[in-house]
């Protein structure tokens, strides 16, 4: 949405920022994390840090009814699996926090990860408590993006903070209806960005409040969606938060304020950039994909070239194949080897292009795409075959569908200039597929009436505050992001040739 072992100038160059941040909230004496003089009273067992590149992405657990349900009071939740560098709690979340209806009350258990290794608890003669740094939890298994957080574990000592990172309401195992809650848009419609907000508020004042640390200040994190919610919610909540650090955050790819066609040119611009043989074998291959897989002897054949499991039913499978690889590979081309979506080597879409390139000119260019595909999917090697057509959400990130169908409303098309085939979007269209898939027309602009977008520069340099965008010009969701300072606290961190400043998904 890198690795802790990230370029050193662009993590650096958030500390004084955030010093910045809390500078009010913090005085000279405080600032030498420590210990309590009595661990035994603490609200938190210790946790020993783990070096996070060791980790593996977590896999969605199932028999979540094993799970302890608790309240925000510190009491963890043990699974018996290896050592993390955080324990497991849940908390007793309301359905809506914006209505009075029968159902508004009805309870979910809403998990939350803690680490407070490096926290500096309220009294103990150390001055006042450390801050709260709270990440927002995005379209998955909160577990997953919490391994996969090094930046937060980085600085947590030198700020003697407390870490928790929240997972986001309908995914990981905070279903509000269980296995059912995908089941119909009547337990869907609880699933929104305003209610998601407001889940990560309350929470964030129960914990300070159980922890007796009223006046610890908050800090929230995020990165991709999530880094979208952090800003919002420094935006919609500034009595909670006093800032917000938004990694890779598109929060202007909405309505007409980003060109359409940004995302697929910023991934094109990044295999172009490394080869133009490879950006033109890449652009080449949809036609012949197309033509090859046009009966059901060339989708055999198609089968076997690219190692299906199973004998594929349409050319359009493994085109989407195809494009999920090449599109998530600019996406995560970081510097370092790197395992958040599937294990991949540093500069990974230098390292596809550089397979392609190695062919000779007259091989068949799906052999040479299958090959490049393979670095991303099957990278070390294990895969036997590839599970073209079979359904498979590792990291539950199935809600994200009812999400684009309702509120975030992303318009993309694709130009002739790409070296994806052209496309277009359309709002009636969209609303029609989502009526057909989920009986549900999306709000299109909902997103800019509630958070706004349209002269972003003009409107938060009046009110707003305490809010850090981080973009890389490689990553394709840059071109959504914020990448001009707004004011002197409203900053925008851009590396031009980098994927990102190593800053939230620093540990994969």
């Amino acid at each position: 949405m890198a690795t802790a072992a990230s370029s050193a100038p662009p993590l650096l160059a958030f500390l004084p920022l955030l010093l910045l941040l809390l500078l009010a909230a913090f005085s000279p004496a405080t600032a030498t994390a420590a210990r309590p003089s009595n661990p035994k009273k603490a609200p938190f067992p210790a946790v020993a840090p783990l070096h996070l590149q060791a980790l593996r992405q977590q896999r969605a657990r199932a028999g979540s009814s094993a799970a302890k349900h608790v309240a925000a009071d510190g009491a963890s939740a043990s699974d018996g699996t290896a050592a993390k560098p955080f324990t497991a709690h849940y908390f007793p979340q309301e359905l809506d926090h914006f209505t009075f209806t029968p159902n508004a009350s009805m309870l979910f258990y809403q998990k939350y990860l803690v680490n407070d290794t490096f926290w500096r608890r309220p009294g103990g003669g150390k001055g006042a408590a450390g801050p709260l740094f709270v990440y927002t939890g995005n379209e998955g298994d909160i577990e997953w993006f919490a391994t996969n957080t090094g930046f937060m574990f980085d600085i947590a000592p030198k700020f003697g903070a407390l870490l928790v990172f929240i997972e986001h309401r309908f995914y990981g195992e905070s279903k509000p209806f269980g296995n059912d809650s995908y089941k119909s848009a009547q337990t869907l419609g609880y699933l929104t960005s305003t209610q998601a907000l407001a889940d990560f508020a309350v929470l964030i004042r129960s914990l300070k409040h159980n922890l007796s640390a009223e006046d610890a200040p908050v800090v929230v994190f995020g990165g991709s969606y999530g880094g979208m919610l952090a800003s919002w919610f420094r935006l919609k909540y500034p009595h909670v938060a006093i800032g917000a650090l938004a990694s890779s955050a598109p929060i202007l790819q909405f309505d007409y304020i980003t060109p359409w066609s940004s995302f697929y040119d910023a991934v094109s611009q990044d295999y172009k950039s490394e080869s133009l043989n490879c950006f033109s074998v890449l652009k080449a291959t949809w036609d012949v994909l197309d033509e090859r897989g046009a009966n059901d002897k060339g989708l055999l054949e198609l089968s076997k070239l690219f190692k299906a499991c199973k004998t594929v039913k349409y050319a359009y499978s493994i085109r989407n194949w195809l494009w999920t690889a090449f599109t998530y590979t600019a996406m995560v081309d970081y510097p370092t080897p790197a395992n958040f979506l599937e294990n991949l080597p540093a500069y990974p879409v230098k390292e596809m292009c550089k397979i392609i390139d190695g062919y000779p000119t007259n091989t068949d260019i799906l052999e040479k795409a299958f090959a490049a595909a393979s670095l991303y999917y099957n990278y070390t090697g294990n895969l036997t075959c590839n599970p073209i057509e079979d359904e498979d959400d590792p990291h539950g990130l199935g809600g994200w569908q009812w999400q684009a169908c309702t509120e975030m409303i992303m318009p993309m098309t694709v130009s002739n200039e790409s070296m994806f085939p052209p496309s277009s979007f359309s709002y009636h269209d969209r609303s029609e597929e989502c009526l057909e898939s989920w009986g549900v027309r999306p709000r299109p602009h909902w997103v800019t009436t509630e958070y706004g977008g349209y002269k972003i520069d003009k409107v938060l340099k009046r009110f707003g505050s305490n809010i850090i965008f981080s973009n890389g010009m490689r990553d394709p969701w840059s071109r959504g992001g914020v990448l001009k300072n707004i004011s002197s606290s409203i900053i925008a961190l851009v590396t031009e040739k980098d994927r990102q400043p190593r800053v939230i998904l620093t540990g994969l």
